[in-house]
């Protein structure tokens, strides 16, 4: 007897609500966007955008929002037709949380690979919650915020990282 094959796409899809249709749209905007920033424009302009701060108060479900945001640019940055790690679901992270009124901070750290080459990461975190890219942090060596923090030393998530 052979088991019954996984649902295809377009069969997952037509289960989704509207809702995380249309989140998985703004996340397949976002990481499109993020990508061609990072192409297109020069990082000094990139750093001041990212560091641009809500102005409005979080909303109350602040977890559940940063979970879904999470699933829709992961699920989005494994079927782009180009490279989307790190920077570009950090920065799709970033803009789909600022638009939430979600504040977030950009670490930028980087670590030496195994035959001597440095490595570069990005990961985000709003307040005390993982938003993407924390894994595997402790390797890495804490560069940069975007905001910038008041004080070295002080960032929530670079205590993780060396």
């Amino acid at each position: 007897m052979n088991p019954r094959p996984p649902p295809s796409l377009a069969a997952r899809w037509r289960r989704l609500s509207w809702r995380d249709r249309a989140l998985l749209g703004e996340a397949l905007l976002t990481v499109g966007l993020a990508r061609l920033a990072i192409v297109l424009v020069p990082f000094r302009h990139v750093a001041r955008i990212a560091a641009t701060r809500p102005r409005r108060p979080p909303a109350a479900d602040a977890r559940e929002q940063i979970i879904r945001v999470r699933w829709a640019i992961r699920a989005v940055a494994r079927r782009m037709p180009f490279r989307a790690l790190c920077l570009e679901q950090g920065l799709s992270a970033r803009m789909m949380l600022n638009r939430r009124s979600l504040p977030t901070t950009l670490f930028y750290g980087v670590m030496k690979g195994a035959e001597g080459q440095l490595m570069a990461h990005l990961w985000v975190r709003s307040d005390e919650i993982e938003v993407i890219g924390t894994e595997g942090l402790e390797r890495f060596t804490l560069l940069a915020t975007f905001p910038p923090l008041d004080k070295p030393g002080t960032a929530r998530g670079a205590d993780r990282a060396r």
